[in-house]
């Protein structure tokens, strides 16, 4: 799918000091990444903090998001979990003609084994016609989704479309890169290895710091994807430091930091997360500053 290459970003969903949900700082994020140059948004991924939000909630925030974007990007939602049968109640139910895919995580805490991943996805693949992005994020689910699982899977399922690789092993995005078919996406789902996963033939990246970043980050994809090394990893220096402060105190606190010094929206998380301290907080304004001025 062309128009999910490029630069993606995970939205947060932004929170009132009561710990309700905060859709006018969402819009106001919606618009400064679409301004920003981004190429589509991930809505209600894990950087959206998904696992605290309740149904109704959920629904709030996909509504915000389709209203603000206004059809000007596509849009792609997380649907993700460690209940197969739950998760395909789910995307049975789904019928949205807003979202161009689904974004679904490899199964958390239960740690199944590859055919346990392969089962997940195939349940899921098998009650729906939509597109289908599959993520491996072994730091957060507890198991590594092996490039044998995620080739046979695309090789098996013509909606499973892609992946969110956020291993962090460029070897495995490698391998996956060598032997799949041209169709299917590699899309880093890891801002620090986003260039050399492109770079290596990947399709983009979903980013988090791409949206704090839009115009930087969006341009240094680019660049990787007409294959000017130079001014990509000229762009990715830029931004290294931030690549890194963002996830000293974990995600989202950090990029909600980085709202919060652009005057977008505050830095509440829900618990059991909880914002960064002050110390970072500041290092992460000093880092911005010389990035962007928001006036609100």
């Amino acid at each position: 799918m062309e128009e999910l290459r490029g630069t993606g970003v995970a939205l947060v969903t932004p929170f009132k000091s009561d710990l309700s949900i905060d859709t006018a700082a969402l819009e106001r994020i919606v618009n400064y990444c679409i301004d920003g140059g981004v190429d589509y948004l991930v809505v209600l991924g894990t950087t959206g903090e998904s696992v605290t939000l309740n149904k109704a909630e959920k629904m709030a925030v996909m509504d915000s998001v389709v209203n603000a974007n206004a059809g000007r990007l596509p849009l792609v939602l997380g649907i993700g979990g460690n209940s197969t049968y739950r998760i395909v109640d789910e995307v049975k139910s789904f019928e949205s003609e807003h979202f161009a895919a689904i974004l679904s995580v490899s199964p958390y805490y239960n740690k199944p084994t590859q055919e346990g991943i392969y089962q997940h996805f195939k349940a899921i693949s098998e009650v729906t016609n939509k597109p289908i992005i599959l993520y491996n994020v072994p730091g957060r689910t507890g198991s590594n989704m092996l490039p044998e699982t995620s080739l046979r899977l695309a090789n098996d399922f013509e909606n499973i479309i892609g992946i969110k690789e956020a291993s962090g092993d460029m070897v495995q995005i490698q391998t996956i890169l060598q032997q799949k078919d041209d169709d299917f996406m590699v899309i880093s789902g890891d801002d620090i290895s986003a260039l050399p996963t492109v770079l290596a033939g990947g399709a983009g990246v979903i980013s988090v710091l791409g949206q704090g970043l839009p115009v930087k980050f969006s341009q240094m994809i680019r660049a990787a994807l007409r294959n000017d090394a130079n001014e990509a990893y000229r762009l990715h220096y830029l931004m290294q430091e931030g690549m890194e402060l963002i996830f000293q105190e974990g995600n989202p606190a950090g990029i909600k930091a980085v709202f919060e010094s652009l005057g977008l929206s505050n830095a509440v998380v829900r618990l059991p997360l909880v914002e960064a301290s002050a110390n970072l907080k500041q290092r992460i304004t000093n880092f911005v500053k010389p990035f962007v001025k928001v006036s609100v």
